[in-house]
């Protein structure tokens, strides 16, 4: 769903096997509208390499993720203990723990950049705890910038 809208209508005709017919009509949507032509593109390309039902699967999650609400139920999860939370984990450390940045230097630019959410409320502060009552029925959604989500879920 990158893809430029001006190239739309190119990788349409080059990468999959709708009829031109179809590719030149998605390729003159305008505006908000190109992106339902760029989810034909992904769902098509998906299908190609991957198969229908995948395909769907990831159509499905994006739209999860990406739509109103995010439900983020196909967010990748990691269980950790609660007691992990009790005295409150820093933010750096669930972070890296989840695999979300790589390092907490990573961690600390995205926080102070204002790129991080926990339940969709933004993080800025490095030295912020995480804590069990910031879970809703015992899971959490972190997010880093757009497109970035993570469950993590008591145990």
């Amino acid at each position: 769903r990158n893809v430029g809208d001006k190239d739309v209508e190119k990788c349409l005709a080059l990468l999959t096997f709708l009829p031109m017919d179809e590719v030149r009509r998605l390729g003159a949507l305008e505006g908000s509208e190109i992106n339902k032509a760029k989810e034909v593109l992904a769902f098509e390309l998906t299908k190609i390499v991957h198969g229908e039902e995948e395909a769907t699967k990831a159509q499905e999650a994006a739209r999860a993720l990406f739509g109103k609400g995010s439900a983020a139920g196909s967010a990748p999860t990691t269980e950790l203990p609660a007691a992990d939370f009790a005295e409150g984990m820093d933010i750096l450390t669930l972070l890296t723990t989840i695999g979300v940045v790589p390092s907490r230097s990573e961690g600390r630019r995205a926080v102070q950049q204002g790129g991080v959410k926990l339940a969709e409320k933004p993080v800025t502060d490095v030295d912020f705890k995480v804590t069990a009552d910031l879970f809703t029925d015992g899971k959490l959604l972190v997010q880093k910038g757009k497109k970035t989500f993570h469950n993590v879920v008591l145990k």
